[in-house]
C-alpha cells in the first residue's frame, strides 16, 4: 500500500453530529488516525437519529468510518487526564462542543499553545467564538435560515430547507481544508495554530452568487423551485410519459440549438420574447407552455436523445434507489465495502481519485471500541481500566 498523505498525523476529536464528524471522516481518509470521543453509554448522540442501515444511523456510518472511538467522561478529572495524555503526543485537536465547553476544561487553545506549541486546534461553532450570535444555539436548519438560503430556496409560495445538512457539510469541509493548509504552515513555521470555524460564515460563503446578485439592496433572486431562478429554460419539464427531464441552457447558441433541434421550431429562437435569457425569464410561463406541448408527445427517453444531439445539458431526476444504481459510479468502480456494528456496509468511496494511494476505508466502530486499547497504550493498568470503568468515567 503506498503512503497516504497524512498516515502518521493523529487527530483528537470531541465531536458529534455531522459538521466535526464530517470534517475528521476526510482527514482519515488520507490516513489520519482519528480518535473520536464520546460519551460512555450513549455516545455521539447522533448515534441514535435513526436506525436504517440494519440497526445503525444513516448519519452516523456516514461520517464516522475509519476512526477509533473511546468513550471518556470528560467532568471525571481522570478520565480528562487520559485526553490531555493523548494531546501529548496529537498533531490535531478538533472539536464542535457547545461554545466555551472546551477552554472551561481546559482544552482550549489559549490554554493549551504553550505546552503543545505543536499543536493545531480547530473549533466549528454554530456563529464563531465572539459576537452577539457567539451562544446561541446553531443547527443547521437554524443557519440554513439565518445565511438567507431559506429565502432563495423553495417554491414562490413556500421556502424549503436543503434535503440534506448542507451547513454542515459546508463548516464540515472549510475546518478539513483549513486543517490541511494548517499542516502545510507548520512544515514551514514549526508551530502550530488557532482556526476558528463557524456555518455562518460557511454556509454564508456559499451564498456568494445571491448575495451579490441582490447587491445595494437590488431585488434577490427569486424562490423558484426546481427551476434556476434567473435563467431559462432551466430546471424540470414533464414529458408525455410522465417522467421529469431537467435540462439547461447556458447561451445563446443553445438556445438556437434547443429551438431547432429539440422544439423542431427553428424560428422560436428568434421571437422577440425569446431571444435573451432576461426575456425568455420574464416570459417564462409563455415558453414553458410551449416547451411542454411539444414534450407531451415523447417520452422522457426521446426528449433525452434530442437533448444530447443538440449538446444541451440534461439529466434524469434521480431518486435514492436510482443514485444507489447509477450506471456511471458503478462504470468508475466508485463503491467499496467498510464494516461497521452491522456488517459489511457499501460505501462511496471520497471524490477525487489519486494515481499515488488509495483512500483509507476502515471500519464505523463500535461505541467505545477502542477504549482499552488506547487506556492501555498511554500505560494504564487493568486495574485502572476496571476502577474508571465502574466509576463510569470511560
Amino acid at each position: 500500500m503506498s503512503t497516504r498523505p497524512l498516515d502518521g498525523i493523529t487527530v483528537i476529536s470531541l465531536e458529534h453530529a455531522i459538521a466535526a464528524p464530517f470534517c475528521t471522516r476526510q482527514l482519515a481518509d488520507l490516513g489520519a488516525r482519528v480518535i473520536k470521543v464520546e460519551r460512555p453509554g450513549v455516545g455521539d448522540f447522533a448515534r441514535a437519529y435513526d436506525q436504517r442501515v440494519r440497526g445503525e444511523a444513516s448519519h452516523f456510518v456516514w461520517v464516522n468510518r475509519s476512526k477509533e472511538s473511546l468513550t471518556l467522561d470528560l467532568k471525571n478529572p481522570e478520565a480528562l487526564a487520559v485526553l490531555k495524555d493523548l494531546l501529548r503526543d496529537a498533531d490535531v485537536l478538533v472539536q464542535n462542543l457547545a461554545p466555551g465547553a472546551a477552554a472551561r476544561m481546559g482544552l482550549g487553545y489559549e490554554a493549551l499553545k504553550e505546552s503543545h506549541p505543536q499543536l493545531i486546534c480547530c473549533d466549528i461553532t454554530g456563529y464563531g467564538e465572539d459576537g452577539p450570535y457567539r451562544d446561541k444555539k446553531a443547527y443547521d436548519l437554524l443557519i440554513q435560515s439565518e445565511a438567507g438560503f431559506l429565502s432563495v430556496t423553495g417554491t414562490p409560495d413556500e421556502p424549503c430547507k436543503a434535503g440534506n445538512s448542507i451547513a454542515d457539510i459546508a463548516a464540515g469541509m472549510y475546518a478539513y481544508t483549513s486543517i490541511l493548509a494548517a499542516l502545510l504552515q507548520r512544515q514551514r513555521t514549526g508551530t502550530g495554530s488557532h482556526i476558528d470555524v463557524s456555518m455562518l460564515e460557511a454556509l454564508g460563503e456559499w451564498m456568494g452568487y445571491p448575495m451579490y446578485y441582490a447587491f445595494e439592496g437590488a431585488t434577490p433572486p427569486a424562490r423558484a423551485a426546481a427551476a434556476h431562478a434567473t435563467i431559462y429554460p432551466y430546471g424540470p419539464f414533464e414529458a408525455g410519459d410522465g417522467k421529469v427531464v431537467m435540462l439547461g441552457l447556458q447561451n445563446e447558441r443553445e438556445w438556437k440549438a434547443f429551438c431547432a433541434t429539440v422544439l423542431k421550431n427553428p424560428t422560436l429562437a428568434s421571437d422577440p420574447r425569446f431571444d435573451a435569457n432576461a426575456r425568455r425569464n420574464q416570459n417564462r410561463q409563455a415558453l414553458r407552455t410551449i416547451i411542454l406541448d411539444t414534450f407531451a408527445s415523447m417520452t422522457a427517453e426521446q426528449v433525452l436523445a434530442r437533448l444530447d444531439e443538440a449538446q444541451i445539458a440534461n439529466a434524469q431526476m434521480n431518486d435514492m434507489a436510482g443514485l444507489w444504481a447509477h450506471p456511471q459510479l458503478k462504470a468508475r468502480e466508485r463503491w467499496t465495502e467498510v464494516g461497521s456494528p452491522a456488517g459489511t456496509i457499501p460505501a462511496l468511496l471520497p471524490p477525487g481519485r489519486h494515481s499515488g494511494f488509495d483512500y483509507r476505508m476502515d471500519a464505523v466502530p463500535r461505541l467505545g471500541e477502542h477504549t482499552d486499547a488506547i487506556l492501555r497504550s498511554l500505560g494504564r493498568d487493568d486495574a485502572t481500566v476496571a476502577r474508571l470503568r465502574e466509576a463510569s468515567a470511560i
